[in-house]
């Protein structure tokens, strides 16, 4: 809140309610979430006080300026909605210049970006599905994409917080793996068996929680729809939910893909799939020297595998395919390291 100068909020304060002037502006205290300031101004119906609020900028799910936003927006909506509450008066958002602008109100927000061209690794993918082998074309484009990620992977931050929430969210994010299986349908796997997933997926958080010191710049959806090539080159679609966390997410928003295609075409693993499964592990353990990627992969291929298995996401699969990419991921998370080499035996 140190930030914010008192000719920032005068002036936004004029905007909203004409001839206001602070009088004061003083702090109130701090709590877990974050600090409260006193704010009381003088305007021509008289004098109003009011509380402006921040929210610490790390841990409890605050870590990035959008989850801020999101709490106080919500709060602006429902404050009013409960007998006897306070009213919230507005949202305000910093910017750059140091004015306080509203963002309140809103009821669906929308993202304008540019438009990719070319066409997404999909298509790449659908290739393989006739070639024992990746051709130059094909192992250039992998190999393109680990020079990518070996390049913003080198990118390091020093926040256990941050992993920590990588790890917790890739298990219990509404859009990661509980997130998905609750989008289900009944009937394609039990209860029972996606909480048997996720147990097993909370013991690896424990495991890896330690290894906060491999916390990388990431994509964060690093998966074929995302990835648009024109020629070699290759341009990025959204970019998910925080650009800090662990590389071994984007290595299996890929990876993951090699196997659920190999499943689909030919019921195991082989010809070009492999190949290129294979080609991209060993390019990119040379390129970045992480040879631990092998040791942390397997919760995050959970949640991929999760995804590849849905039955409205990809309803082409047939049902003992499904369960064959179950079989996988049990059989990883039971496992210390993901062996690419031997990745048909995680399907016994």
């Amino acid at each position: 809140m140190s930030m914010v100068s008192r000719d920032a909020i005068e002036s936004y304060l004029r905007e909203r309610l004409p001839g206001a002037r602070v009088v004061e502006f003083e702090r109130l205290g701090a709590g877990v979430h974050g600090t409260g300031f006193s704010l009381t101004v003088e305007t021509r119906e008289g004098r109003k006080e009011f509380v402006l609020k921040d929210l610490i900028p790390e841990g409890l799910g605050h870590d990035y300026p959008s989850d801020r936003a999101a709490v106080f927006l919500l709060a602006y909506d429902e404050y009013s909605g409960l007998p006897g509450h306070i009213a919230a008066v507005d949202v305000l958002a910093l910017h750059g210049d140091g004015s306080l602008r509203s963002i309140s109100g809103g009821r669906e927000y929308f993202l304008l970006m540019e438009k990719a061209e070319g066409r997404n690794y999909f298509h790449d993918l659908e290739q393989m599905r006739g070639k024992e082998k990746l051709d130059e074309g094909d192992r250039g484009k992998v190999l393109s994409m680990v020079e990518y990620l070996k390049e913003i992977h080198s990118v390091r931050k020093d926040s256990r917080t941050l992993y920590w929430r990588k790890l917790r969210d890739t298990i219990g994010h509404g859009e990661c793996l509980m997130g998905v299986f609750d989008s289900y349908p009944d009937g394609v796997l039990s209860y029972e068996e996606m909480a048997e997933v996720e147990k097993l997926c909370i013991d690896w958080r424990a495991r890896l929680k330690p290894l906060y010191g491999r916390l990388c710049q990431i994509h964060g959806d690093f998966h074929p729809g995302n990835i648009w090539f024109k020629d070699s080159r290759f341009i990025l679609l959204d970019r998910s939910r925080g650009p800090w966390g662990e590389a071994a997410d984007d290595v299996t928003a890929l990876t993951i893909n090699y196997i659920f295609y190999s499943v689909m075409y030919l019921n195991e693993v082989k010809g070009a799939y492999l190949d290129a499964l294979s080609l991209f592990y060993t390019g990119y353990i040379e390129a970045t020297g992480d040879e631990e990627i092998l040791s942390v992969v397997a919760p995050f291929y959970a949640f991929r595998g999760a995804v590849v298995a849905h039955p409205v996401f990809y309803p082409q699969l047939e049902a003992e395919q499904r369960k064959a990419i179950f079989r996988f991921v049990r059989s990883l998370l039971r496992s210390e390291r993901f062996d690419p080499a031997k990745v048909n035996d995680y399907f016994c």
